[in-house]
């Protein structure tokens, strides 16, 4: 009768710390990131509004986090005149100073980077922001607005000045079209495997 009562308390202490195990086990595994989950950063500028307006669609649909990438110097409203300053800005080389700084860059494993196309390319700011930080084993897509030229020349630019990290495939969107443009935003970040 004894050994019965015994192996009855041994089961129990065994169920019991197993139970505990399996407890703690779940509470760590819901604690810490899935392998599948990445931290998504939408970085972008925009001068009229619309990269703004699709860098929010993407927002919406990925969970990410955004950055305004802001410069100093605030670009002229009028279309020529900002035209002009591009095209000086980016045959010069000049890189306009940046408002703010992200500070938390190497938390995200996944970068938007989004601009509207200015002469085949992305503004100089843009050049700015990825040259002060480090996209090293990143994961960048691009994403641009524009009125006719769609990306251009801008990824192999990017590739040029990341080149140690990787690249999905990129949308551009007409500019005038950037409110009817969800379910195109959309449907590229199913593609790409970006839908949260």
């Amino acid at each position: 009768m004894k050994n019965i009562f015994l192996g009855i308390t041994v089961i129990a202490l065994l169920t019991s710390v197993m139970l505990i195990n399996a407890r703690v086990n779940f509470a760590q595994e819901k604690a810490s990131p899935a392998a599948g989950e990445k931290k998504i950063l939408v970085a972008f500028f925009s001068h009229s509004g619309n990269t703004r307006e699709i860098a929010n669609q993407i927002n919406e649909k990925t969970g990410g986090d955004t950055f305004e990438i802001r410069t100093v110097q605030v670009y002229p409203k009028d279309y020529d005149a900002v035209v002009e300053q591009a095209k000086q800005e980016q045959k010069s080389g000049f890189k306009p100073e940046l408002k703010d700084k992200i500070k938390n860059l190497d938390a995200y494993s996944v970068v938007f980077i989004g601009y509207p196309n200015w002469w085949g390319t992305f503004p100089m700011a843009v050049v700015t922001f990825l040259s002060e930080n480090d996209f090293s084993g990143k994961t960048i897509i691009p994403f641009c607005t524009h009125e006719g030229s769609g990306l251009g020349r801008s990824v192999e630019d990017l590739k040029k000045l990341c080149p140690k990290s990787t690249f999905l495939e990129g949308l551009a969107i007409r500019g005038s079209g950037v409110k009817e443009a969800r379910k195109e935003v959309a449907e590229w970040l199913g593609k790409i495997g970006m839908l949260k």
